[in-house]
């Protein structure tokens, strides 16, 4: 794999508070971003990658399609524009963490099941039906998309525990 590693934002960055616009050009440029994205979340062992999370205003996300926790054989997957076309009302709570908020995790509930509208590097469109696993990572991506971060879900008690650590994120990546 020749693809670069990309340099990672962090907490307090101003990007990942941004929602990201679409991708217009299905070209090799496209394609360069991917790969490295891909190379990048396999480098920090990440189980999924949104293009703010590498300082790009694009709505492209890497993946990897797990059936359940620590499912090592997961394909990794390109999703580009996604758009959420249906959410189950089941949901779960599951402890989720950041590669851009390093040492917080916390517990978010979100839907079960998800139905999602996107486009390939290529272009092309598809629709795919994701559960367990493979919707959560894909929600917490979408969201980063959209400028959203899964502290946000935290409740008022969690949010102020890890208020000190997010200051030290933010301090430390932005002197």
């Amino acid at each position: 794999m020749g693809a670069s590693v990309l340099k990672l934002r962090f907490y307090g960055d101003p990007i990942l508070r941004r929602r990201a616009n679409e991708a217009r050009a299905f070209d090799d440029a496209l394609r360069d971003v991917a790969d490295a994205m891909l190379a990048t979340m396999e480098h920090e062992e990440g189980v999924g990658l949104a293009a703010p999370q590498v300082g790009l205003d694009l709505r492209l996300l890497v993946a990897l399609a797990m059936k359940e926790p620590g499912d090592e054989e997961a394909e990794p997957v390109v999703i580009v524009n996604p758009e959420v076309l249906a959410r189950s009302r089941d949901s779960w709570v599951y402890e989720e963490g950041c590669l851009s908020i390093p040492g917080v995790r916390g517990d978010v509930t979100r839907p079960e099941r998800i139905t999602l509208r996107y486009h390939d590097v290529d272009g092309a469109e598809h629709t795919l039906e994701a559960e367990g696993m493979f919707a959560r990572i894909l929600q917490h991506e979408i969201d980063h998309l959209d400028g959203k971060l899964f502290i946000d879900y935290l409740s008022t008690a969690d949010k102020t525990l890890i208020k000190p650590k997010l200051r030290a994120i933010a301090k430390l990546n932005h002197e």
